[in-house]
């Protein structure tokens, strides 16, 4: 047997891990697409590419690949000991087993029919990212990082004038966090450094807008909060590096409206009975509006989404 190699084209998943077989008489190179064996199951070439697909291999040589690769079937080997190992203790019966069985069935089904929709979307294009790019300074042009304090209450009746009137007296935070112990209010208080994509879109303006030392209020559902800019420097990004950032956020966003958009449709035209402890509540959480409702989780997965992608433009 020669050793066996892989192609330059690795990253493209066309890579043939081959194995050269000698004939008796003619010595023929015979390919396989089987990596190994361990006794009588067999380790392919697909498997180990899977796994490299994985990896993060920029700009590796195709020594290096090579190497990868082979430590990749090890692992594969190992794995596959085990796998024999638990079929013959029968643990591939137990109840546990079998439910995460399923559970991950469930999960990589889900997957692939979210990135079957998520494919079919358009990229974005150059006027879209640089009309974003215009469109938030805050993010780019002249985006800043910032150290800010803050002190979070839970959103109580009354909490949010409170805190309002506080802060537009001009009181520290100190002075507020005396005034909300004296009115027995429950917080949490700390300082972090934060730049423009760590905070979340629709609140970032409002940030911005702070000169260092002035303070605001920030309402949401569960929780009142005041941030204090205490100091801030400017770092903005540069349209080139900006762009391609901008690009890939654009495409995870309007592939996550698109799946939202799909499964809502689906929720439209499935029958869905709740059963037992969960029949109570299925009319209240699916009222419009319901913190539980197709409304109220649109906008919650809405504003998610662009968290997550705004923290992918750093």
């Amino acid at each position: 047997m020669k050793n066996s190699r892989f192609t330059a084209t690795l990253l493209a998943a066309s890579v043939a891990l081959t194995l050269v077989a000698c004939g008796d008489k003619e010595a023929k190179k015979v390919a396989t697409q089987v990596a190994a064996k361990v006794g009588s199951e067999e380790i392919s070439v697909h498997q180990i590419n899977q796994l490299l697909s994985r990896s993060n291999t920029n700009g590796a040589s195709p020594e290096a690949l090579q190497t990868m690769g082979k430590e990749v079937l090890e692992k594969l080997i190992d794995q596959q000991l085990a796998v024999d190992q638990a079929t013959e203790n029968k643990l591939h019966r137990s109840p546990e087993v079998v439910a995460q069985i399923e559970a991950a069935r469930r999960d990589i089904l889900a997957r692939a029919y979210i990135q079957q929709i998520s494919a079919g979307i358009a990229k974005p294009t150059s006027d879209d990212t640089k009309k974003y790019f215009a469109d938030h300074p805050q993010l780019f042009s002249e985006r800043r990082i910032f150290n800010v304090q803050e002190i979070v209450a839970a959103n109580a009746p009354g909490v949010a004038d409170l805190l309002k009137s506080y802060t537009s007296g001009g009181k520290s935070l100190d002075d507020i966090a005396a005034a909300l112990k004296a009115k027995n209010v429950q917080f949490n208080g700390g300082s972090a450094t934060r730049a423009a994509e760590q905070i979340p879109l629709d609140v970032l303006p409002k940030i911005h807008a702070l000169k260092d030392g002035q303070s605001t209020v920030i309402e949401a559902p569960q929780a009142i909060t005041v941030v204090r800019v205490v100091s801030s420097q400017a770092s903005p990004v540069a349209e080139a590096a900006a762009l391609p950032r901008i690009e890939q956020f654009l495409t995870n966003q309007r592939a996550g409206e698109a799946v939202a958009a799909n499964i809502k449709q689906l929720r439209s035209t499935t029958k869905i009975t709740y059963m037992g402890e969960f029949e109570k509540g299925a009319a209240a959480t699916s009222a419009p509006g319901a913190p539980g409702s197709d409304a109220a989780s649109t906008e919650e997965k809405t504003k998610s989404a662009i968290e997550k992608g705004v923290s992918g433009l750093k």
